[in-house]
């Protein structure tokens, strides 16, 4: 895996980094699914919807240019809603034909309340983090994960692992680098 400096979203802008590319669908791909559902999309449809919405960003990205002062969530969250537009406008479309009918019946995503900056990022850095557990030893990442989120002493991880201290905070530094490597240029500002 590529752990240099650069984001995610540049290494993605070459459609043939299929690493970089199942890293970005398993990033978003919960987060993408959970707004099909919040359109109103039943779970089968937000499935396919999540598909069409990678389809567009694969077709966009290789002349995406993000800006750093942006935010790729709202840019994420128009093609997803765009993507759920033209979905419900098929479905209705096609259901309007079955019945030999009114193809008026309006198609509104826009109400739907999207995740806070704050649930977007919640959810991207657990994603992230699952993401990358096995790319550590196994005690690496169990040192980290009691020292930071279990809020655990470095000395009583160290003990409980059989490591020193110094090998906890090693540790903690390791992937606390590698998460903001991995999400660099992706988490916003509350």
């Amino acid at each position: 895996m590529d752990s240099t400096s650069v984001s995610l979203l540049q290494r993605i802008r070459r459609p043939d980094d299929d690493a970089s590319w199942q890293r970005f669908v398993n990033l978003y791909t919960p987060m993408i699914y959970r707004w099909g559902c919040d359109i109103g999309l039943p779970r089968t449809d937000a499935a396919d919807m999540v598909q069409d919405v990678f389809l567009k960003i694969l077709q966009a990205m290789p002349t995406f240019k993000y800006e750093m002062t942006g935010s790729f969530r709202a840019w994420l969250k128009t093609v997803t809603v765009n993507c759920g537009r033209d979905f419900l406008r098929r479905r209705v479309t096609r259901e309007a034909s079955l019945r030999h009918g009114n193809t008026a019946t309006a198609v509104a995503v826009d109400h739907v309340e999207f995740i806070s900056t704050g649930e977007y990022n919640d959810l991207l850095i657990r994603r992230a983090l699952h993401c990358m557990q096995s790319e550590f030893e196994p005690t690496t990442w169990k040192a980290c994960w009691q020292f930071v989120v279990e809020d655990r002493s470095a000395a009583d991880v160290a003990e409980s692992l059989g490591i020193t201290p110094n090998a906890v905070y090693l540790a903690k530094s390791r992937v606390l680098r590698r998460l903001r490597s991995e999400l660099s240029g992706l988490i916003e500002d509350n």
